[in-house]
């Protein structure tokens, strides 16, 4: 005999409290296994395959590893050092485009604005605050990633967990599996299955649409001869995940600085006249750069790696994160995915048996059938 509703509700609601608490508390120190996890969890796919073209687990974990190894290291001598230059380097000249801007405008709009006004002092004094808050910014996150993610968690635990999960990840799973009550094993193992679906459409197929967006939007920006392609295709490849707001920050952050930067100032003729030089060619391919990136997004890359059937509304997946990140921290961020998609997919199950159930159908189908 089955244990009551009630107690199961107590028992489950009882572990549910204990990871939470377990998640807030131990925060900092769960880090590296996260991140392990999850490292774990997107390789797991390339193992299997490697397994099916006759390779051992251990031949394919030490494949993905060699060639994760090798990929790192080339990522962190040629592309990372260059990303903080541009980085720095961007918040270094805010100050010089804020005079440009209060420039264009007070040559432009003379009756609007003009050298003296408040509203250029404004903008020159918001360019020195990004300039000495923004390399303070830069500086604080870098800080606070090196006190977070020391070299002994992101050289050594984070590797060694990934390898070593990703070695029993199936041991794992058929042992967790055994572990289930017998009850509900058949409907965990649907749910779990939901979610790993939901997981790997999302994580996987987002994972390699952000990468692969990213790669091109920073290639074909440094190619067109923006000054900061780089730091711009990082950021817009990175908030991809989220539907239109990837595309909106990196096009406007890039049409913007492709304005200040193609924009030549002014120019004085023989004769008085004041006119501007702007190298409008290289304004407009950073804008076409941008909607052909989206195309591709739109009508390829997305429903071939993510597909339709995500689940995850990006109204949902910014409250997650917000909530979770807020909450937890730095390590909420990282479960927020994998909770949002788990308890979408509870939720949906519920509402299933909720529609399923007497409490929402009442006595009219009774009375139907009288």
């Amino acid at each position: 005999m089955g244990l009551p509703v009630r107690d199961q509700l107590k028992y489950w609601g009882l572990t549910a409290a204990i990871l939470f608490v377990l998640l807030w508390v131990l925060g900092d120190v769960l880090l590296p296994f996260v991140l392990g996890a999850a490292a774990a969890y997107s390789l797991n796919p390339v193992a299997d395959r490697l397994e099916d073209l006759g390779a051992s687990r251990v031949l394919a974990t030490a494949t993905i590893t060699l060639t994760a190894i090798l990929l790192f290291v080339l990522v962190a001598l040629l592309v990372i050092p260059t990303l903080i230059h541009q980085t720095t380097l961007l918040f270094a000249s805010a100050p010089q485009y804020a005079i440009d801007l209060g420039m264009m405008l007070t040559e432009r709009f003379p009756a609007l604005l003009d050298e003296t006004s408040p509203l250029s002092q404004t903008l020159y004094s918001v360019g020195e605050t990004i300039k000495s808050r923004g390399g303070t910014l830069l500086n604080t996150a870098l800080s606070s990633a090196a006190s977070l993610i020391n070299i002994v968690t992101l050289f050594v635990i984070v590797p060694v967990v990934s390898v070593y999960l990703l070695l029993d990840w199936d041991n794992m799973i058929a042992r967790i599996d055994e572990l289930m009550p017998r009850d509900h094993a058949p409907i965990i193992r649907k749910l779990a299955k939901q979610i790993d679906q939901t997981l790997a459409a999302f994580i996987r197929g987002m994972g390699t649409v952000c990468l692969i967006l990213g790669t091109y939007y920073a290639f074909a920006l440094t190619i067109v001869g923006l000054q900061f392609g780089l730091v711009v295709g990082f950021i817009a490849g990175l908030v991809t995940f989220i539907p239109y707001l990837g595309s909106l920050i990196g096009g406007v952050l890039a049409i913007g600085l492709a304005i200040f930067q193609f924009w030549n100032g002014i120019e004085v003729t023989v004769d008085g006249v004041i006119t501007y030089s702007t190298d409008w060619m290289r304004i407009g391919l950073v804008a076409i750069i941008f909607i052909v990136g989206q195309v591709i997004e739109g009508n390829y890359l997305t429903p071939k790696l993510v597909g339709n059937s995500v689940g995850l509304h990006p109204v949902w997946l910014l409250l997650s994160l917000s909530v979770f990140g807020t909450v937890f921290g730095f390590v909420g961020l990282l479960v927020a995915v994998p909770l949002a998609a788990a308890i979408g997919v509870i939720i949906r199950f519920a509402i299933g048996q909720y529609i399923a159930s007497l409490l929402y159908k009442g006595n009219s189908r009774k009375s139907d059938d009288a």
